[in-house]
């Protein structure tokens, strides 16, 4: 190669040389923003798997409080034992939590407008705490089946329903008042969209003593879950008959509390703090409505269960606040509390609103609220709890209701002054009370 040929290869290798350096830059440039991006996207993956598992975890919590992300699901099925669980002595239900503590009382803010008061002369009480596991409950009778079990998420003892059109109903009830009400709580299992329309428990008074429905005044409350459907009122005498629109699914699938009011002929429904029904002549008052009925119709046998617990029925039911004005003094069992504790249930709210009622009416009223237990457990265990419970109802007054904390001072009496006996649930039922006095 010449000196002249060498020349522009020369040149071509500076340039070359000199381009190195910028091409380098340039590369590297080119590969930091790749491994920029490569780090952004693993940060990201990292960020949306985080992300997910405390979604994960929060859904959860919502969905099915107490449990953790691995831990097995529990359903309420019928536990095998001749024992229930131990009461729960910090909760109402999966929806009720928080009720000590005015301040965090979602449930009672809720059921604040409640306006169902139940009766203070108990008729009818029943717990099942006498009956064996396995056993129809012996205050019943039925031209079905059914059994006592307990359930793995709920306490206490339950009467399991047979789904078919089987009859239950207590005899042990001589007759119904003219005003009374009914109270029990209810759960349902293996529910889906594929329940029936027609999946009701069917709750009829009737002047029939044993299983044919003679004449009647009968609601049914329904079950099913892919619609709306509403309940059905109807009674013998054939004026009422008619759908009444009411969306329950939700309240159905979380153990609801039912309350019924009957004033001679009005018939009135709760469902939880909702009023559902108000018929003001639906009862046939030239017939003795004097037997108190459930059916539970269309349910799938083997898949949908139906429950029962807790059922009270009890004279009155009246207002209460005309009693407290006029007489200065009102007793009642209708203030409901988890047992061994002093945790105010929701759908005792009515007989406190009433009584703040009657406060906002005479501004110069101070009341004394005494709580009264049964014998179950220690004296002093007992006398405790009786303070705690009337201090319960006083802040709900307090808190829930703005009356003045000078107008109200509260005192226990523990087990020391029954007035029915200890030895059955009935009597126990009727000294767990409250009572309210006027103060001079």
């Amino acid at each position: 190669m010449n000196a002249r040929s060498r020349l522009p290869m020369m040149a071509l290798l500076l340039m070359v040389f000199l381009c190195i350096p910028r091409l380098e830059a340039q590369l590297l440039k080119k590969l930091g923003k790749k491994a920029e991006r490569a780090a952004e996207r693993t940060v990201e993956r990292r960020v949306e798997r985080e992300t997910e598992k405390k979604t994960d975890a929060a859904l959860d919590s919502i969905l099915e409080p107490g449990s953790g992300r691995n831990a097995p699901s529990k359903e309420n099925v019928p536990v095998a034992g001749n024992d229930p669980p131990p009461p729960r002595q910090t909760g109402t239900g999966n929806e009720n939590p928080g009720m000590n503590n005015p301040e965090n009382s979602g449930p009672i803010e809720i059921y604040s407008k409640f306006d169902f008061v139940p009766g203070d002369t108990p008729i009818f009480y029943d717990d099942f705490s006498k009956d064996f596991i396995g056993d129809f409950p012996s205050k019943w009778n039925t031209n079905g089946s059914g059994e006592v079990v307990t359930l793995s998420n709920a306490t206490g003892k339950w009467l399991a329903m047979v789904p078919g059109y089987s009859t239950y109903y207590i005899p042990d009830v001589p007759a119904l008042p003219e005003e009374y009400t009914i109270e029990f709580d209810v759960m349902a299992t293996g529910l889906d969209q594929k329940t029936a329309s027609t999946a009701i428990m069917r709750v009829m008074l009737s002047d029939n003593p044993l299983f044919k429905s003679g004449n009647y005044a009968a609601a049914d409350i329904p079950f099913c879950q892919y619609h709306p459907v509403g309940f059905h009122v109807r009674n013998s005498r054939g004026d009422i008959n008619n759908n009444i629109q009411g969306d329950i699914r939700k309240a159905v699938m979380n153990q609801p509390h039912i309350s019924i009011a009957v004033n001679k002929e009005r018939f009135r429904l709760w469902v939880n703090e909702s009023k559902y029904i108000d018929i003001p002549r639906m009862i046939p008052v030239d017939h003795n409505l004097s037997t108190l009925k459930f059916e539970v119709i269309n349910f799938k046998d083997g898949k949908e269960r139906i429950f029962i617990k807790d059922l009270k029925v009890a004279e009155g039911g009246v207002d209460l606040r005309r009693k407290l004005l006029s007489e200065g003094a009102v007793s009642t069992n209708g203030i409901m509390f988890v047992s061994g504790s002093a945790e105010i249930q929701p759908q005792s709210m009515g007989i406190i609103r009433q009584v703040s009622q009657v406060l906002q009416e005479d501004n110069d009223m101070n009341l004394l609220i005494i709580g009264h237990t049964d014998s179950d457990g220690a004296n002093a265990t007992n006398l405790a709890l009786s303070k705690q419970r009337a201090n319960s109802v006083r802040n709900i007054l307090v808190e829930v209701y703005g009356v003045a904390p000078a107008r109200l001072t509260t005192e226990g009496k523990g087990e020391s002054e029954p007035v029915a006996s200890n030895d059955t649930p009935d009597g126990k039922a009727q000294n767990r009370r409250v009572e309210f006095k006027k103060q001079s």
